[in-house]
């Protein structure tokens, strides 16, 4: 099928605002990521998140009132081990993800469903400072003799393109090309409080094939993001995080598109720990798109983590 420039202007629009509601885990607004594991430990964690909001399109593409909601469950495995004479740790994100998109696509009632396998992520980390690479026992002998410390960080993170594509289909689950994205940050502990700060620059590799034997670049997304942390005696914990976002607009075959999002977002979370070693969280997102055209959308997470040896 062939199609000219300002059909394929509107479909890669199309493309990067629909397939860019299911990637609002690119922003991934999470607390406590650069919290001290003791060694020999790993962690498993599974999740439910539900999500639902608006889409907003450019008036010219003739897409109107679309709802996009999707069903999501997480796996995600955490191991930290020395690097050095420094505490490191991998961590390891595959998404599932049942999403739907319905609206008016010139003014005709449209929708579209998208169920399987999401691009899974790779995060590597590594402490600069803060406690040592030590068993459970040394951990908190070392948090009891240091009330207040800082931790400073840096990690890399990248998606790997596994997830469910297919060049003939605008909306996929998957973006087939990498996403890599180092990140900076720090948190800071005074007695059962901490903040934390998160920096991030997402990089996003070309797709070779994109619709229609298309070319897909994308500029770099900017990202920061920022946790107020309470620890309620030892079992319960909760949290208040921000962030935002800015960039990534596209070029598709060598045409650039005035595209960049620019989004806030807002994080309310709380924890609980039972069992010796298990725990529970739920989590409220809502990310608000700062331009005309995006994705303004709600999410509720619920997740469930054991630690084991």
């Amino acid at each position: 099928m062939l199609i000219n420039r300002q059909s394929l202007f509107k479909y890669s629009l199309l493309y990067i605002v629909l397939f860019y509601v299911p990637e609002c885990y690119a922003q991934d607004v999470e607390p406590r990521r650069w919290s001290s594991f003791p060694l020999g430990t790993n962690v498993i964690a599974g999740g439910y998140a539900y999500t639902w909001g608006d889409v907003f399109f450019d008036p010219v593409l003739g897409a109107e009132d679309v709802i996009y909601t999707g069903n999501g469950f997480i796996i995600n495995y955490v191991r930290p081990f020395r690097l050095g004479n420094k505490l490191a740790r991998v961590d390891v994100l595959l998404p599932i993800s049942f999403s739907r998109w319905e609206g008016l696509l010139n003014g005709v009632p449209t929708s579209v469903n998208r169920n399987g396998l999401a691009d899974p992520r790779v995060r590597l980390s590594l402490n600069l400072t803060g406690p040592p690479p030590t068993g459970a026992k040394e951990l908190q002998e070392y948090r009891a003799a240091h009330p207040v410390f800082t931790t400073f960080g840096v990690s890399l993170a990248i998606t790997v393109p596994l997830g469910q594509y297919c060049n003939t289909k605008l909306i996929n689950l998957g973006g087939n090309r990498f996403v890599i994205r180092p990140q900076l940050g720090f948190v800071h502990y005074w007695g059962p409080w901490s903040y934390e700060l998160t920096s991030s620059l997402v990089f996003f590799t070309k797709n070779n094939d994109f619709f229609n034997d298309g070319e897909l670049k994308q500029k770099a997304l900017f990202a920061f993001q920022t946790h107020l942390i309470r620890q309620f005696k030892k079992r319960y914990w909760g949290s208040l995080s921000a962030g935002y976002n800015q960039g990534a607009a596209s070029i598709v075959n060598e045409q650039f598109n005035d595209d960049q999002r620019s989004n806030f977002l807002t994080a309310a979370t709380l924890g609980a720990s039972f069992a010796g070693n298990q725990g529970l969280k739920l989590s409220y997102f809502h990310s608000k798109t700062l331009k005309d055209v995006g994705a303004t959308t709600n999410t509720i997470v619920l997740a469930w983590s054991i630690v084991f040896k």
